[in-house]
């Protein structure tokens, strides 16, 4: 790799690593792990799917299929594939982008095609998500028969992170990141402002992955239950003191096997679109994200 594709392996793997110092209730994160995952199982995941992620000149479906290969491979299981499913056409947008990155997604996203399609389904069949199922039209088991574009329009009803696909990521563009940016300016901390952006997409949107696994009453009980974190969190002189309690939802939301695991990855898809829309308005060198915490 170089240039521009070390910068974007590094922003997406900053985001990926970013996400995981927030206490997210429900999701892995390095304050406790979770439904049979640990935090070094993200981590290495996160290192092992930069390259092919960022991998210049690539398909969006080679991208997705080498990317949850290499993960496989290290971990032994699905820990990010909604990630790289969100990630991989914004890392392709990059190369084509100039000024803004989502007019260059929106021509990545329409130049999807059946060979995509195939990659992506090979690479969903193989992570094997929790609550996949089968599906009567365009099932990722059987050969692909339509562009990716497509095969995902079927799907975005159900799932989030297939209707970003037909909707130029429009749950990035104009709730994610209008979060982010407010919540930078309410908190230095990237702890919270990542929080920020995860709570706004759990209030905002029934989790699917959620949806998927335990029905509509409870994807819609937790949003209630996120709405009132939300209120708490903003109302907060000081975000350190609702740790403990945040604390005791996330072993609530575990002990029950309920992991919000959509809006987690569209958290990281947030912090890597603020990225690389940095990278585009400064320069490949520019400050990915504000810094880490120091591991304790």
């Amino acid at each position: 790799m170089n240039g521009r594709e070390d910068c974007v392996a590094a922003a997406y793997i900053e985001a990926c690593l970013a996400e995981l110092d927030s206490p997210k209730p429900g999701n892995v994160h390095r304050f406790a792990p979770g439904h049979g995952m640990s935090l070094a199982d993200f981590v290495r995941s996160a290192e092992v799917s930069a390259a092919p992620i960022a991998a210049r000149g690539a398909r969006v479906g080679v991208r997705v299929r080498d990317a949850v290969a290499a993960t496989l491979l290290a971990v032994c299981q699905n820990t990010n594939l909604g990630i790289i499913l969100l990630c991989a056409p914004l890392a392709a947008a990059m190369e084509m982008a100039d000024v803004a990155l989502r007019p260059a997604l929106a021509g990545v996203l329409d130049s999807l095609d059946q060979a995509d399609a195939a990659d992506v389904f090979s690479a969903i069949a193989a992570a094997n998500p929790g609550g996949l199922g089968r599906a009567t039209r365009h099932d990722v088991n059987a050969s692909a028969t339509v562009t990716l574009r497509e095969a995902m329009a079927e799907a975005a009803d159900l799932d989030r992170i297939a209707r970003q696909y037909v909707t130029a990521f429009e749950d990035i563009f104009s709730l994610g990141l209008p979060a982010l940016a407010t919540a930078r300016q309410r908190q230095s901390d990237p702890r919270w402002t990542t929080l920020s952006v995860y709570l706004a997409f759990l209030v905002a949107l029934p989790d699917t992955h959620i949806l998927r696994k335990f029905g509509g009453a409870t994807a819609e009980a937790i949003r209630r239950e996120a709405a009132d974190w939300r209120d708490a969190f903003a109302a907060a002189p000081d975000p350190e003191g609702m740790t403990e309690g945040l604390l005791k939802w996330d072993a609530a939301l575990k002990s029950r096997g309920i992991n919000p695991g959509t809006s987690a990855d569209l958290t990281v898809a947030t912090l890597f679109a603020s990225s690389l829309s940095s990278m585009l308005s400064h320069n490949c060198s520019a400050t990915i994200l504000p810094s880490r915490p120091n591991d304790d």
